[in-house]
Parts: C-alpha cells; sequence; structure tokens
C-alpha cells in the first residue's frame, strides 16, 4: 500500500481513530478490517485481469465492496466507473461503452431493481469491451455474458503484485447530470479525492471521536462518496444506508448519535415527516443539503425550529460534492442558501457576466468559474469537451449562475440553462416562483423562459390547491409585486410537473416545461 500523503490508502491511517470505522446495515467494520478487504479486492481483481489503466464498472448499491473496490483499483493503478442504480439499459450501455469497461461488478436484484433483467438486453455490440460480470447475491445472471461469481470475501486469491500508486491518474469516474447524447464521465485521480475529503475533514472541524455521519446517499454519486471519505479522512465513524429510506435514516439519527448528515431536501422532509416530536435529534450539528424542490426555504425554517440544522451546499462532480457550505456565523438566510464557503484554503471563485464575458464584482449575478484542488482531471476519453469546460488561466466554467458574497462566501442562484434574461437582467426563476407560491390557492410554481415574438419572456406552471384558479388573477397579483419584465406573459395551470429521478433526488425537466409551453403558445 502506498504511504503517499496524496493516495485513498491514507484516508484511513487516522490518528485517534474511531472505532468502528463503518457500519453498513448494522455490522461495524473496523480500519484494520477494511484494509484487508481491500487487500482482498485488490488480489481478486489481478486474479480476474485487472491492472494499471483498466476500467471496472461498479454497479452496487452502497455496500463494504464499493468502498473497497474503489480503494482496490487505486492500489492496483486500475479505474472504478461509478453507475448510477437507477440507470438502465440505455444508460449503462453508454457507461460502459464510453468508459470502455473490461469487468462490471453488479448486484443480481435489489428492491425492486430486476438487474439481471436490465442486464439481458445489453449485446456485446453495445459495449465492445465488456469481458464478464462479476456478480454480487447470485451465482450468475442468466444472461448472454461470462458471469463469475464476486466472492473477494469467501475465498483466498494469491495477493496483487506490489505496484507504486500513481495518485495523479484517473481512479473514479463519476457521470454528469447527463444531456442528450447521454452523459459524460467525470475523472478524478486519488489526489483529487482525497485532499478534499481531508479539507473537508479540517473545514467542519471534524473529531474522530465527538462526530459520526449518517451516510444515506448513493456512493455512486459524489454527493454521497465525498461525504464518506471526508469522515473516513477525519478517522470518524460512518453509519452507512444501503441506499435511503426514511425509518431506516431516522431510526440511525435517534439510535446512533449522528452528528452529521448530508442530503436532498426530500430526504430531510421525508425524515421529519415520521416524528412528532418537537426535536427528536439531540444530537445533530450539520445537515447540509441540496435544494431540489420547492419550498426548500420553508423546510429549512420548520427544521430549525425542531432542531435540525440545515447548511446550504455546493458542489458537481467535477469540483465535487461538499465544495462550499454555509457556516454557523451566518445569519440564517445565508448559512441555507447554496454556496457558502470553499472548504479548501486553496478554492478560487470569481464571476463571469454571461454576455459581456468580464468578470465581474460582489452582488452581481454570472456565471460561476472556480479553480481548486478538488477539481477533476477532464471528461474521460473526451478531451474536446474537456477544453471547452476549463479556462486558458485553468478555471472550470461550472454552468451554474451565482455571485460572490464580498466576505469569502458565494452564492449559487441556478442552473445557467434555467437562469433567464429578461429585459435585459439576469433573473432567477425561484424569485418570481416564490411570489406564485405566495398567492391563495397555489401550491406550487416552476418559471421557465421562452422566446415570445423575438423578445425573451417568462412562462409560469402552477399547481393549484382548488379547481378553480385563475391565471389572469396570479398576474394581476405579480404586476403589483414585480418589475414588468418579471411578469410572466402566460400562466398555466397543471397538475403536476414533468420529473426525472437522479441518484440524489427528483428533479424538475425544465427543459420539458419549455417545450410545453411553446407548444401552449403555437397553439394559440
Amino acid at each position: 500500500m502506498s504511504a503517499n500523503a496524496f493516495s485513498l490508502q491514507s484516508l484511513i491511517r487516522a490518528e485517534a481513530a474511531a472505532h468502528p470505522a463503518f457500519v453498513f446495515d448494522g455490522t461495524p467494520v473496523s480500519r484494520a478490517e477494511f484494509s484487508n478487504k481491500v487487500e482482498q479486492t485488490a488480489a481478486w481483481l489481478a486474479a480476474h485481469g485487472i491492472g494499471k489503466g483498466d476500467v471496472v464498472a461498479v454497479w452496487l448499491i452502497n455496500r463494504i465492496e464499493w468502498v473497497a473496490l474503489l480503494f482496490a483499483a487505486a492500489r492496483l493503478g486500475a479505474v472504478v466507473a461509478a453507475v448510477n442504480t437507477r440507470y438502465r439499459h440505455g444508460e449503462v450501455a453508454h457507461l460502459l461503452r464510453v468508459s470502455g469497461a473490461k469487468l462490471m461488478v453488479v448486484e443480481a436484484a435489489f428492491r425492486s431493481i430486476d438487474f439481471a433483467a436490465i442486464l439481458a438486453d445489453l449485446t456485446k455490440d453495445e459495449v465492445p469491451a465488456l469481458q464478464r460480470l462479476a456478480v454480487i447475491g447470485a451465482d450468475a445472471i442468466p444472461a448472454h455474458w461470462s458471469c463469475v461469481r464476486f466472492d473477494v470475501f469467501d475465498k483466498t486469491y494469491p495477493p496483487a503484485p506490489p505496484t507504486q500508486d500513481d495518485i495523479d491518474l484517473p481512479v473514479l469516474l463519476y457521470t454528469t447530470s447527463g444531456t442528450t447524447k447521454g452523459p459524460k464521465l467525470v475523472a478524478h485521480s486519488q489526489r483529487t479525492l482525497a485532499t478534499h475529503a481531508t479539507s473537508v475533514a479540517n473545514a467542519l472541524q471534524l473529531h474522530p471521536q465527538r462526530h459520526s455521519l449518517l451516510a444515506m446517499l448513493p456512493l455512486c454519486g459524489t454527493f454521497g462518496m465525498t461525504s464518506l471519505l471526508g469522515f473516513v479522512a477525519a478517522g470518524a465513524t460512518v453509519h452507512v444506508l444501503d441506499a435511503f429510506e426514511a425509518t431506516a435514516a431516522l431510526y440511525v439519527l435517534s439510535e446512533h448519535g449522528i452528528t452529521h448528515a448530508f442530503g436532498s431536501d426530500e430526504m430531510f422532509r421525508r425524515i421529519l415527516a415520521l416524528t412528532e416530536a418537537p426535536r427528536p435529534f439531540k444530537h445533530l450539528e450539520v445537515c447540509g443539503f441540496a435544494a431540489f424542490q420547492p419550498g426548500w426555504r420553508e423546510l429549512a425554517a420548520e427544521a430549525e425550529a425542531r432542531g435540525l440544522p440545515l447548511y446550504g451546499l455546493y458542489g458537481s462532480s467535477e469540483v465535487q460534492a461538499l465544495f462550499s457550505i454555509g457556516r454557523a456565523g451566518d445569519a440564517f438566510a445565508d448559512r441555507i442558501e447554496g454556496g457558502g464557503w470553499p472548504m479548501s484554503a486553496d478554492a478560487k471563485v470569481r464571476v463571469r457576466d454571461s454576455e459581456t464575458g468580464e468578470l465581474v464584482s460582489f452582488g452581481v449575478s454570472g456565471e460561476i468559474e472556480i479553480s481548486a484542488p478538488s477539481c477533476f482531471l477532464g471528461y474521460f476519453n473526451n478531451p474536446e469537451a474537456t477544453r471547452e469546460a476549463i479556462t486558458a488561466d485553468g478555471f472550470f466554467r461550472t454552468g451554474d449562475i451565482g455571485r460572490l458574497r464580498g466576505d469569502g462566501a458565494f452564492v449559487y442562484e441556478t442552473r445557467a440553462g434555467d437562469a433567464m434574461r429578461l429585459g435585459g437582467f439576469l433573473v432567477a426563476p425561484g424569485e418570481i416562483e416564490d411570489e406564485l407560491k405566495a398567492c391563495p390557492g397555489v401550491v406550487d410554481a416552476q418559471v421557465v423562459a421562452v422566446d415570445l415574438k423575438g423578445q425573451a419572456r417568462c412562462v409560469a406552471f402552477v399547481i393549484p390547491a382548488q379547481e378553480r384558479l385563475m391565471p389572469e388573477t396570479l398576474i394581476a397579483h405579480l404586476r403589483d409585486r414585480l418589475a414588468g419584465y418579471k411578469v410572466p406573459a402566460r400562466v398555466y395551470v397543471v397538475d403536476a410537473f414533468p420529473v426525472t429521478d437522479s441518484a440524489n433526488g427528483v428533479k424538475i425537466q425544465r427543459a420539458r416545461l419549455r417545450a410545453i409551453a411553446m407548444e401552449h403558445i403555437a397553439s394559440e
């Protein structure tokens, strides 16, 4: 094992570390036991022909095997491609094809997911590099693939040959949220992962004996993996759920003195809904959250009153999750906003006007650009996309809109694709949505921008609390509340918004809403 300070192996050598290192499904795993499992996994991979530069796709729920595979790949100089458990045939085929994975480690089945059925439709022509599947939970998957049993901890294999870690080569591939051409693969090295994990541990001032994490996010995404690695770096205990389930999360939070948890707003909403206790979480100190759903400010206020302190976060696959977080000393309204203070003292955040191309000072909205030790190596096997994403002086173009606060922190406002330039001004949809949701009879609202007779205008979709909700009344109300260029040209009443499931929660399809708006306008 490498002793390099920037290797993944260095993270499990924390001094005065707590026991155990992990608790998976109620089973404790010490650091010594985990190191042994890493060596066993490296021996298994080597016995099955995996070596330096080879890609192993991992399509698993949150298991000790998942973490061991990542550390073992680092041990061999191999690469892990993380497969979202929500993926289906087309997405899996795309990831395997782009990554060139030789081997895929996969569940046989989990809850309602029939992995075998999904793989049965996968042809060798679609993924020519894939040689075999390694299956957990069954002897084989009944498909036209060479299958082996992932018997890492049941059988002894010859030790893997000693290797010298190259900490700057790719070791982990995350997927982006996805585009019409399929998700890109975001490459990280041991250095980017380990350095950021250490920054997280230091910035949160984690103590191995006083702090513990509830890991309820999928390890296939940066949100789940980054939080886990940060607490491993701190030497603190990590309690891992195999997949999020609110009842199980509530139990671990209540019974094991958990101090930290990270998740989506919807996860915390579901946990709170399960208990009527006024302040049920005596030990919680920080709950970092990403806001994917409307009404997150109201959720944060309720959570605060009930002893569940929410902190806004910022991150992406490219700069890793937990890139930044609000601080306890911030005003509540600032603390819960996306963005906050970078975890690393070496991180730099700047904002560029998306029209003029000029850098702007604090308080002015534009595209966020980031330079930091946590930044990715590039998009795997996609140099053109990498060049487009990086500025000449090495900053990552995030595609997110935000502003600098002027005190070292920043505020994330919206995705660049969601931001609207109306009347010459950059407007976040949430500003108009909040006004609509304050109207009597409106349960929820979404706002998108469209081209209306050559002019950028916004269109609103609202979910009513009652059957008779008049769009004209809402528009009249907004005219009294907002600048004219922010008032929607149309308001459409709908039963629900189109949504997409992602690893971290349900996301509203704004592109689909824009298309629906244009269809309505065309029909008029």
